[in-house]
């Protein structure tokens, strides 16, 4: 059913049909395309149909500095075909690709679309997609701003919703969203994984009855927890080895799970042990405007609580009262600093070392 071998895979991008023999023209085309979007897939194939088994990726950069890996094209095609098959997807589907081809999960966007003989269109990832196609796609990823903006026009919602499926990644999808999504037809996953793992290992229905926010793993994927209870990651298929993240995580029985935050993100202050992505869920249901949390060096406490939000219409005051209302005190912020902007990745993750570099160095210029 899947095209596993690159050199008979095919692709159209476009309306136009390329191959590995097509690949003198693709490299034409990745230095004089003047479409940059466009351009950007065309490097990527031409890289693909070349006859080493390797190519170089990107990571993320929302925990450290972003950094090159070099990874296994069978293994790509392996983890496109375990989605396509978790999804539905078919030869002569019709495949939105809207995200940086920089990251992995643009490139597995192409590769879906090699191993399971779909069209792609290709548009530039901007935050509303769904404003540059006229006609309606079966299948899209997207990261949680695109999907938001989406969901504010009654246009981009229709766009969204003439979608089969659905996957959000780069980023946490809070409740509010998750509430927008309920009316919609398609099919929305929210998905987990990382670029060590060629894009995602689990998913997680967002909308309809199936919600539940749990993700679960795809076939031939076994997880367990490590002493300091984060997730383990077994999945030979993508993965040549076993993956101890540093996400921590509860592991049903079933084989589902929920994560609770990131290990390198847990704020010991003054003993209390606070996982930020807890308290952020929380808040964001009362800050409508960017914000991140994160610490600074405290004399006293050994490690303190900050909120950066972004410069607007948000109440300083007002939000210190709300916190002192819906976080106990050992969880509120010692410090509320209003910052141009949150810093995020390029993918539009919260960029959590450049968050803690500026709150140390607001918290430097503020009288103790």
């Amino acid at each position: 059913m899947w095209q596993r071998e690159i050199e008979k895979q095919q692709i159209e991008v476009e309306g136009r049909l390329w191959c590995a023999a097509d690949r003198p023209a693709l490299e034409t085309l990745s230095r004089t395309e003047a479409d940059n979007a466009l351009r950007d897939v065309y490097v990527f194939l031409s890289e693909w149909f070349a006859s080493g088994p390797c190519m170089q990726v990107q990571t993320s950069g929302s925990t450290g500095q972003p950094k090159q890996m070099a990874v296994e094209k069978q293994r790509m095609v392996n983890s496109a075909c375990l989605t396509c098959a978790a999804l539905g997807l078919k030869a002569g589907d019709t495949a939105l690709l809207c995200m940086d081809m920089k990251y992995i999960g643009a490139k597995m966007m192409v590769v879906r679309a090699l191993v399971a003989g779909m069209k792609l269109l290709v548009r530039p990832a901007t935050g509303h997609p769904m404003t540059l196609i006229d006609r309606p796609v079966d299948f899209t990823a997207i990261v949680p701003l695109q999907l938001y903006n989406s969901l504010q026009t009654d246009r981009e919602k229709t766009r969204l919703s003439e979608c089969r499926m659905i996957l959000v990644g780069g980023g946490a999808v809070d409740d509010n969203l998750c509430r927008l999504l309920q009316p919609l037809p398609c099919k929305v996953y929210s998905t987990y994984g990382m670029t060590e793992t060629l894009s995602h290992i689990a998913l997680c229905r967002l909308n309809g009855q199936q919600a539940d926010g749990r993700y679960r793993p795809m076939e031939g994927v076994s997880l367990s927890l490590s002493k300091d209870q984060t997730l383990v990651i077994h999945a030979p298929a993508v993965c040549g080895k076993t993956l101890v993240t540093n996400d921590v995580a509860q592991l049903s029985p079933d084989g589902s799970f929920v994560i609770l935050g990131r290990k390198d993100n847990t704020v010991n202050s003054g003993g209390i042990k606070i996982q930020i992505e807890e308290d952020e869920a929380i808040l964001r249901r009362y800050i409508k405007v960017p914000f991140a949390l994160t610490s600074v060096p405290d004399e006293r406490l050994g490690e303190a609580l900050v909120l950066l939000v972004q410069d607007g219409s948000c109440d300083l005051e007002h939000l210190k009262r709300l916190m002192s209302r819906e976080l106990s005190v050992y969880h509120r912020p010692r410090h509320i600093f209003a910052v141009g902007q949150v810093p995020l990745t390029g993918n539009g993750k919260i960029d959590r070392r450049a968050c803690k570099d500026m709150a140390c160095a607001l918290a430097r210029q503020t009288p103790a």
